[in-house]
C-alpha cells in the first residue's frame, strides 16, 4: 500500500472560476476544490449563492451552503460594474477553468461568455451545466432536478409496476450532473496538455438522467420491452417488525431455495409453481406475500443475519440518521468536521473519493460571504482604493 505523499494534491495549482449556485455547479466545485484546486466563487454582494437562505443555523448560515461550498474561497463583487468585470477578467485570465450553471445566454450578456474569455485566456476551459443543453428546443425552458428526473423518465420507474410517478426526494439529477461535470472538466485538462488549448465542456440534467438508464433504454431502443429490476419475485423491500430490509435473491443457482433454508422454512423451489424463473415471475405475487409474511414476524437484524447466513444479499433500509451513524460510514471518514469562523464546529460527508497516494483534504471550511474578497483582489493587482470602491461601505477599511 503506497502511504500519501505530503503536499501534493490531484488538481494543486489549477485556478478555478466558480459562478456557480444550488447544487449542481457547487457540487462540481466542491471536488475540485477538495483536491487541491483554487475555488475563487463569485457571489453577489449582499446576497450570495441561493443556497445561502436554505435551512439556517441560529447564526444565519446555512446547512444546505455548507454541504456543497467547502474548500472555496468567496469574492462578493458587482459583476457589471467597470471595477467588477475587470477583475472578473484578470481572473479569467489566470484561471484554468470556469465554471457555471446559468441558463444559456446569461454569461453572454454579462460579457463572459467562452469567446469573450478565450480572447483573453485560451487555455480556459468554459464547463457549464443547464436543464437540458444549450441548443435544441428545450435551450430556454428553466432546468430543475425534479423536472429532469420526471422528463428523463426516471421519476416513472417505480419497483411496483402500478405505483404512480414520484421523483426521487434527494436531488439526484443535480448530483449526477455534477460528478459528470467533474468528469467533463479532468478529461479537458488531460487533452489541453496535449493541445495546449482550452475548449467548451457542459452537461445538462436531462442528459445525466438518461445516461442513469442506460440498461432500461437499452432493453427498449433494442427490445421495446421494459426493464424493471424492482418486479424481480426474488428482491424487494419488505416491512419488519421494527424497520423494513430489502432484499436481492438472485446471483446465485437457486436463490429462492437459499432464502428459504435461512429463514427456516420448506424449501419453495420444490414447488412446480416456483420451479423456474419463468414460473417465479408469474407467481411473483404469491412468494412477495410470503417474504412479508416471514419478515413481518422477525426484527430487521434477524432477517439480515438469517439471509447474511446463506449469502443473500440484503440489507437494512436506514434513515439518514441511522446511515450516518454506521460503524462502516464512520470507517469510511464519510462523516467529517470543520471548523467554521462564525458557528465553530460544523460537521459535513467526507470525500468519497478515495486516494491513497494523493487523498483529498478539507483545507478551508464553507466561506462567509465575501470572506475573501479583498484577499483575491490583492492578488490580482488591485489596490487599496480600487477595492474599497468595489466593497460595500461597511467592509471598507479605513
Amino acid at each position: 500500500m503506497v502511504g500519501p505523499l505530503k503536499n501534493v494534491a490531484p488538481l494543486g495549482g489549477v485556478t478555478v472560476l466558480d459562478f456557480t449556485q444550488i447544487e449542481l455547479g457547487p457540487c462540481a466545485t466542491q471536488v475540485l476544490g477538495d483536491f487541491g484546486a483554487d475555488v475563487i466563487k463569485i457571489e453577489r454582494p449582499g446576497a450570495g449563492d441561493l443556497s445561502r437562505v436554505h435551512m439556517k443555523h441560529a447564526s444565519g448560515e446555512s446547512a444546505v451552503f455548507w454541504s456543497l461550498n467547502r474548500n472555496k474561497r468567496s469574492v462578493a463583487i458587482d459583476v457589471r460594474a467597470p471595477l467588477g468585470r475587470e477583475a472578473i477578467y484578470r481572473l479569467a485570465g489566470k484561471a484554468d477553468v470556469l465554471v457555471h450553471n446559468f441558463r444559456p445566454g446569461v454569461m453572454e450578456r454579462l460579457g463572459f461568455g467562452y469567446d469573450d474569455l478565450r480572447a483573453i485566456n485560451p487555455r480556459l476551459i468554459y464547463a457549464f451545466g443547464s436543464g437540458y443543453g444549450p441548443t435544441g428546443p428545450y435551450r430556454d425552458k428553466g432546468g430543475q432536478d425534479v423536472l429532469a428526473q420526471a422528463m428523463s423518465g426516471i421519476a416513472s420507474r417505480r419497483a411496483e409496476p402500478d405505483a404512480p410517478p414520484e421523483p426521487c426526494a434527494t436531488p439526484i439529477a443535480d448530483f449526477t450532473g455534477g460528478m459528470l461535470l467533474v468528469q467533463a472538466i479532468l478529461l479537458a485538462l488531460l487533452a489541453r496538455e496535449k493541445t495546449g488549448e482550452g475548449q467548451i465542456v457542459h452537461v445538462s440534467l436531462l442528459d445525466g438522467m438518461l445516461a442513469m438508464q442506460l440498461q432500461e433504454a437499452s432493453a427498449w431502443l433494442n427490445l421495446r420491452e421494459r426493464l424493471n429490476w424492482g418486479t424481480f419475485p426474488l428482491s424487494g423491500t419488505f416491512p419488519t417488525l421494527d424497520g423494513h430490509v430489502v432484499m436481492v435473491g438472485a446471483f446465485k443457482p437457486n436463490p429462492l431455495q437459499d432464502i428459504c433454508r435461512g429463514l427456516g422454512i420448506e424449501d419453495l423451489s420444490a414447488d412446480p409453481r416456483y420451479a423456474t424463473h419463468e414460473s417465479q415471475v408469474a407467481h411473483r405475487d404469491d412468494l412477495q406475500a410470503r417474504w412479508r409474511q416471514e419478515f413481518g414476524k422477525r426484527t430487521t437484524k434477524q432477517v439480515v443475519e438469517a439471509l447474511e447466513s446463506v449469502d443473500i444479499l440484503c440489507a437494512p433500509v436506514n434513515d439518514i440518521a441511522a446511515a450516518l451513524s454506521d460503524p462502516q460510514v464512520a470507517h469510511n471518514d464519510m462523516v467529517v468536521e470543520m471548523h467554521h469562523p462564525e458557528v465553530g464546529r460544523v460537521k459535513a460527508i467526507g470525500i468519497p473519493q478515495k486516494l491513497e497516494a494523493t487523498p483529498g483534504s478539507l483545507r478551508r471550511a464553507p466561506p462567509l460571504l465575501g470572506e475573501h474578497t479583498r484577499e483575491v483582489l490583492t492578488e490580482l493587482g488591485f489596490s487599496r482604493d480600487e477595492i474599497d470602491a468595489l466593497l460595500p461601505k461597511t467592509e471598507r477599511k479605513a
